[in-house]
């Protein structure tokens, strides 16, 4: 940002002028770095909201704590309450499920997938779209919540 040295103008040459008694600078410039801040806060506030992916549930409520995130963007499996299965914002009929999932699983590295269900949904809907996950090749399978929920033991 820059401390400098003020110059004193004045006549040429040596005459007059010892070295080291020009003083330092004090004023630093902030605007560029006010310019900079503004500039990132317009670009995380447009794209904030196209981070989350996803289609509009109500999801159940838990107080566990979230899992940690990972290089690899997650595979999302989202159940709607009008029962129908998405894979990340794409419906897939139920039939075309497990080759899709299979499909998937060849090109990706992890095994994780987040299962994303209503909270209307019967939990044997859900436990079929987690045996289909299964076969299909994703072992790791994370269920989402939403925070607040109420913990066992009345907490």
């Amino acid at each position: 940002m820059g401390a400098g040295v003020a110059k004193k103008s004045g006549g040429g040459g040596r005459r007059g002028r010892r070295r080291g008694t020009a003083p330092a600078m004090a004023d630093i410039n902030i605007t560029p770095f006010v310019d900079v801040m503004l500039v990132l806060l317009i670009i995380f506030m447009v794209t904030a909201p196209m981070l989350t992916v996803g289609v509009p549930l109500e999801l159940p409520k838990s107080a566990a704590a979230s899992l940690p995130t990972e290089q690899e963007p997650p595979l999302t499996i989202s159940l709607t309450a009008d029962g129908l299965v998405m894979i990340q914002t794409t419906e897939v009929p139920e039939d075309q499920l497990i080759p899709k999932l299979r499909a998937i699983a060849e090109t990706r590295k992890s095994d994780k997938v987040f299962l994303r269900a209503d909270g209307a949904l019967p939990y044997t809907r859900v436990a079929a779209v987690m045996g289909a996950l299964s076969a299909g090749g994703f072992n790791n399978i994370g269920l989402v919540t939403d925070t607040g929920g109420a913990a066992m033991g009345g907490n």
